[in-house]
């Protein structure tokens, strides 16, 4: 049994009606390449032969609230059934001269004209919104440079001349390689070709787009063959020069691969999350700086971590990111090394559990990023895995347990210690708190008022603070 129409599409038929008649109101763009392709479509842009102030006029008229989100470029949002439609009036764009936007636009164009603008293939089809709800809308999909065809050979191609597609806009050859890692595709050749051709114009991109589509191309399906897309274009050199001195940087016994496949490798192993895939990305970009060898124990990269922190930290200043997730990247690429094994103690493993929390990171987060960074190691994944587990389960053992690991969790609060050393607060607190903290994470039965007192008045003496 067919399916009835979802929550959207009964929304987009009710703009439909709204705009009726002589609206020629389709769907355009990455809406129509996931539903052939059978994905989560997600959100729905649309399209009209109408002039903004029509879509206005029509769907005020209707009852629907219309917002003039875009007028400059023809491009007014309307509300039905609680979901948002930008809908555009069909255009052609002026000369490009920014790299990123027409210095004009002509509304009233033909479809295929407005299709002919944008950048690749299967993103310039269009299907009307009075056949969403047929059971073969396949063939009512308006394909003028086969999209279709390029979907169904895997393929990325530029909407006619890619040089031209490129000169345009900037983030596009970064776009095509975003994609060839969320759809698993290749990109057509003379499109390929044109992307290092066009490098100058994808400089004036801003750096907070870059991050962006950068981000959506690690979070892709395949990961590997995007990253390896930007190797190959030129594109890894322009955002990020920082991760190039990876590439042919050997390793020793503990990897089976080099630096760089190793980290492509723990980029498809961990899950598909922003900041896992980019902490994946950059944990060992340390390493090529800090590699030295010697005949007697062979490679080694003594204090990597700390040369991947601070990169990954100009890294994302350059790129503008914000300060929670710089954290939170950090925080996973700071932890990477630390690899507990069956005689740590559980007062080791509650420091290392005390220093995840103070990083603003769980358990959970941790050893999600482990495990994918054992595993791209390539010595097989069953001792590996079973390791992990071990590691995880005792780890959770010790929380279950509820250890002191803050200083807030401990039984005598900052104004008590005030009380009992009879002075205002200052660093002689904080230096105080981390001695008891210190204290308990070794030994939790000390977490008490009366021995918490003892430990106190004892530092207090010893300090003289």
């Amino acid at each position: 049994m067919k399916e009835g129409p979802g929550p959207i599409q009964k929304a987009s038929t009710r703009v439909s009606e709204a705009l009726a008649p002589g609206a020629q109101l389709v769907v355009v763009g990455g809406w129509v390449r996931d539903h052939l392709l059978g994905r989560d479509a997600g959100d729905m842009d649309l399209a009209t032969a109408l002039m903004p102030e029509d879509v206005m006029k029509r769907a005020k008229a209707a009852g629907l609230k219309a917002l003039p989100t875009g007028l400059q470029h023809g491009t007014v949002t309307v509300i039905a059934n609680g979901h948002g439609f930008e809908i555009t009036t069909f255009r052609g764009d002026g000369d490009y001269r920014d790299g990123r936007r027409p210095e004009s636009v002509r509304l009233g164009v033909s479809l295929k004209e407005d299709l002919a603008r944008r950048d690749f293939t299967i993103n310039a089809m269009a299907l009307p919104v009075e056949f969403l709800d047929g059971a073969e809308t396949a063939g009512r999909i308006i394909d003028p440079f086969d999209g279709k065809s390029d979907l169904e050979k895997h393929l990325i191609r530029a909407v006619g001349d890619p040089m031209k597609r490129f000169a345009e806009d900037g983030l596009r050859p970064l776009r095509a390689c975003r994609f060839a890692s969320q759809l698993g595709f290749d990109i057509e050749e003379k499109t390929l070709t044109a992307i290092p051709k066009r490098l100058d114009i994808s400089a004036k991109v801003s750096v907070e787009r870059v991050f962006v589509e950068l981000t959506k191309l690690l979070c892709g399906l395949d990961p590997k063959r995007g990253l390896q897309l930007l190797v190959d274009s030129g594109l890894l050199d322009l955002w990020m020069p920082e991760a190039r001195p990876m590439i042919g940087c050997t390793q020793n016994r503990h990897h089976l691969f080099p630096v760089w496949e190793h980290t492509l490798e723990t980029v498809a192993f961990a899950p598909p999350e922003p900041a896992l895939r980019w902490a994946a990305l950059l944990h060992d970009v340390g390493k090529p700086p800090t590699r030295t060898s010697d005949d007697a124990s062979g490679v080694h990269f003594f204090g990597h971590e700390a040369v991947s922190l601070e990169i990954t930290s100009a890294l994302f200043a350059r790129l503008k990111v914000g300060h929670a997730f710089t954290r939170e990247v950090l925080a996973l690429v700071r932890h990477h090394g630390t690899n507990p094994t069956a005689d740590w103690s559980d007062a080791a493993c509650r420091r290392f559990l005390g220093k995840l929390s103070e990083d603003g990171l769980t358990l959970e987060q941790w050893g999600r990023f482990r495990i994918a960074d054992q595993l791209a190691k390539g010595y097989g994944e069953a001792s590996n895995q079973l390791e992990h587990q071990n590691v995880m389960e005792r780890m959770v053992r010790i929380i279950d347990a509820k250890p002191p690991l803050k200083a807030g969790a401990l039984a005598l609060d900052g104004t008590a210690l005030m009380n009992l050393a009879g002075k205002r607060g200052g660093p002689w607190l904080g230096s105080l708190q981390k001695h008891l903290l210190d204290a308990v994470i070794e030994d939790p039965a000390r977490n008490t008022p009366e021995k918490l007192k003892r430990l106190a008045m004892d530092w207090l003496e010893v300090s003289g603070s």
